[in-house]
């Protein structure tokens, strides 16, 4: 989807009410493309509007308490390891739900699209399509590593795996391998998070599986990334601790081009498929609300820690 917008495309959305459309499917719709209609693109944008109202205004999109604490730098450094631990758990199951949503995509193109995400979670490093250093560092250290490219092509290291990332935080905390990532490390409230993940987002129903997607790349995109990178920084400076916050400061990269894109993967599923929007925004609600457990976990974690 590489179109851009044009005077005459400005003037056409104008024209029949199609303001807020991508380019490229306002340029679709303009050259009645198969499945591209003004009327569907006009129920697309009420739809939009419904999304924004009934989902994107989710309490852990619009307002997360424990990372509006975090991002403070006020932690111990047990509520640090706190952190590490439960996050941990989250980032090495997210694995399971990753290739659920692989084994269980509709198309070949979604397969791919989700095995990108999993090999990449697992060390392939995405190749840009750019000559780029041959260092051993370039291709492991999240600092130097690529958000953007294809894992088509890509070198696999170990030292690249986003949770070889988590465990180098881990180690300057004390913490062993064995000390984090296992499921018997989560919480009640981690494990509800992990198996929302594997049941929604996973699901074998591509349409439950896209909101769930949906609503996980809207809250990536929401700024808990920056809330944290702002805590650990503090808590760093404040502390001597030096902890390497490089993963967080990757994803928070990546989750910055991928909220470019949500916009488009949504028309691009609006358009070419018969859709359930009261379904989509309650299985993107009930992503959510799994989000939230986590969270809600992690602060009930810190209020009896101070207490």
């Amino acid at each position: 989807m590489n179109a851009v917008t044009t005077p005459s495309l400005n003037r056409f959305a104008a024209r029949h009410h199609l303001v807020g459309l991508s380019p490229s499917s306002l340029a679709a719709v303009a050259t009645n493309q198969r499945g591209y209609s003004i009327d569907k693109a006009q129920r697309f944008l009420a739809f939009q509007s419904r999304i924004k109202q009934e989902l994107l205004r989710h309490r852990v999109i619009i307002a997360n308490p424990y990372t509006a604490w975090f991002r403070h730098g006020e932690q111990s450094g047990e509520q640090i390891k706190t952190f590490i631990v439960q996050f941990s758990v989250f980032s090495n199951l997210f694995l399971v739900a990753q290739l659920y949503k692989t084994i269980n995509a509709d198309s070949l193109e979604g397969m791919r699209a989700s095995k990108e995400i999993l090999a990449n979670e697992i060390g392939v490093v995405f190749n840009p399509g750019k000559e780029s250093a041959r260092r051993q560092d370039e291709h492991t250290d999240p600092k130097l590593v690529s958000t953007e490219g294809t894992v088509e092509g890509g070198t696999f290291r170990f030292r690249a795996a986003h949770f070889e990332w988590l465990l180098r935080i881990a180690a300057k905390l004390g913490l062993g391998f064995n000390d984090v990532g296992k499921r018997r490390h989560g919480t009640s409230a981690t494990l509800f998070f992990c198996d929302e993940l594997a049941r929604l987002y996973g699901n074998e129903h591509y349409q439950i599986s896209q909101a769930a997607s949906f609503a996980v790349e809207n809250w990536a995109a929401a700024g808990f990334w920056k809330e944290l990178i702002e805590g650990f920084e503090k808590f760093n400076t404040q502390s001597g601790a030096d902890l390497p916050l490089a993963f967080f400061t990757w994803h928070e990269r990546l989750e910055s081009q991928h909220a470019r894109h949500t916009q488009e993967e949504l028309e691009d599923l609006y358009f070419h498929r018969t859709l359930d929007e009261d379904a989509f925004i309650r299985h993107g609600n009930e992503m959510l609300d799994g989000v939230a457990a986590f969270w809600d976990g992690l602060e009930a974690q810190r209020k009896i820690g101070n207490n």
